[in-house]
């Protein structure tokens, strides 16, 4: 009675795993191009710049790429977000509590107030700024990784209503985030 089903399943998984290893194929060979291409212009930049300042070049261009490929990525992604939000208009979607929220806003003071209280907690803070300072463009590099993937909280535009009291109709205040 199912086999029939079983059966149109599997062809269609093995449908669709066929058609990505046939896209993947070929991507490979522009992949490995893509990767000749940038030694040859590591090569370019090192014999009219010099090593150091050559990789400096590489370094800011690739990172460059990288953010407008998450640039893009997100826009696209928030673009599949609105139109599944369209589709889903009756689903209601879980919302942060004002505890969650809290936690998020104060969490930073707190490990900063845990790492000073503590037995040459100062000395502690001042290495560690020492030490991201030093490394200031992996920290940034980092921290615009963290940006890409921090939870987005609501659409713009797209704001729960307001109550009289000057909540949002799910109890949420904007005001209680500060207190």
């Amino acid at each position: 009675m199912f086999a029939g089903l079983i059966q149109h399943a599997r062809d269609a998984a093995s449908h669709l795993v066929l058609r990505y290893i046939a896209r993947a194929s070929v991507a490979v060979p522009f992949i490995i191009a893509l990767g000749f291409a940038i030694a040859a212009i590591a090569v370019m930049l090192v014999d009219r710049f010099g090593h150091v300042t050559a990789y400096w070049i590489m370094a800011g261009g690739l990172a460059i790429l990288g953010v407008l490929a998450a640039i893009v990525v997100s826009v696209k992604e928030h673009e599949e977000q609105i139109a599944e939000q369209k589709a889903q208009q009756a689903d209601t979607q879980a919302v942060m509590s004002d505890a969650a929220a809290q936690a998020m806003v104060q969490a930073p003071l707190a490990l900063l107030g845990a790492l000073f209280t503590t037995p040459s907690g100062a000395t502690s803070a001042f290495k560690v700024a020492r030490l991201l300072g030093r490394n200031l463009p992996l920290v940034l590099l980092l921290v615009i990784i963290g940006a890409l993937f921090w939870p987005a909280a609501e659409v713009e535009g797209e704001e729960a209503p307001m109550d009289a009291a000057g909540g949002r109709a799910n109890g949420f205040r904007p005001s209680d985030v500060y207190h």
